[in-house]
């Protein structure tokens, strides 16, 4: 069934579990997969993912690849697996559900001012175009609200998935099996900043820098400076300004993930079991 244009999608995969489907498969980009969870959350059919679109980090993070053929034949012999959802609020548009991540910041600028027409023509890359772009101007700050602290930052990425963007691994430790955020705070007004956040990023050793900060939560709030005008996105889709707040759902949706993916899940922390504190 093909979507007619944007925002049609979760629609499309309410009206099929009404008529009594079993499955529903997305065949799509990250965005369209968003609009499918929309349309299934808290249901208890499965969702399958197949790549497409300008990107898949979905379907990157499961190991299934870029290639329709190859993750299809690995799609068949996938399992279900009850997973949590991460919820946005924002004043300006209605809560969104996301599989994967939601960012304030930085990225969000960079996605609301890519066009249509450049993302079109140039795929992932026209995110690094704009990247660079807004790479040279001075970044403005925000507060971010984590487990009762407050921390500043001009990029703030929460998210339920390594991959990022299907290029880099910002978050190194969150599991889409998991039932809570990994959020990565970035600080500072000055661009050049960032390309020494690019280069640890890309070596894995971004929380080690002064200005990066690495958490877990489950509830993260967005507060708006009085004097500046800040975006927030979602799954790689502009979600509107702050103030935001983004919590966790947990066991909302259930994903079709492959066997080896399936045994990543860690096991139940025995009640007598203290985790280390971060």
């Amino acid at each position: 069934m093909p979507t007619s244009g944007p925002q049609t999608a979760a629609g499309i995969a309410r009206e099929c579990i009404a008529r009594g489907a079993d499955l529903i498969v997305v065949a799509g980009g990250d965005g369209t997969i968003n609009e499918v969870v929309n349309g299934m959350a808290h249901s208890d059919i499965p969702i399958g993912v197949l790549p497409g679109g300008t990107a898949n980090v979905l379907a990157v993070e499961l190991g299934l690849g870029c290639k329709l053929e190859p993750a299809a034949q690995t799609l068949a012999q996938s399992v279900p697996e009850r997973i949590s959802l991460g919820l946005l609020r924002t004043a300006s548009q209605e809560p969104r559900y996301f599989a994967l991540m939601t960012g304030a910041g930085l990225d969000a600028h960079i996605v609301y001012n890519v066009s249509a027409r450049l993302k079109s023509a140039m795929g992932k890359a026209a995110y690094w175009v704009g990247g660079i772009i807004h790479g040279m101007r001075i970044l403005p700050e925000f507060t971010a609200e984590v487990n009762g602290r407050e921390y500043r930052a001009s990029f703030a990425l929460v998210t339920r998935v390594r991959n990022y963007g299907g290029d880099l691994e910002i978050a190194r430790r969150i599991s889409l099996l998991d039932d809570d955020f990994e959020v990565v705070l970035f600080q500072g007004v000055n661009p050049l900043r960032y390309m020494k956040y690019l280069a640890a990023v890309m070596l894995g050793t971004a929380e080690r820098l002064k200005g990066v900060t690495v958490l877990r939560a489950e509830c993260v709030k967005f507060l708006l400076p009085e004097d500046r005008r800040i975006y927030v996105q979602i799954d790689g889709e502009f979600a509107g300004p702050l103030p935001a707040t983004v919590e966790i759902v947990p066991h909302a949706l259930t994903l079709l993930v492959p066997p080896a993916f399936a045994k990543t899940r860690a096991p139940a922390v025995s009640a007598w079991t203290t985790s280390p504190t971060r």
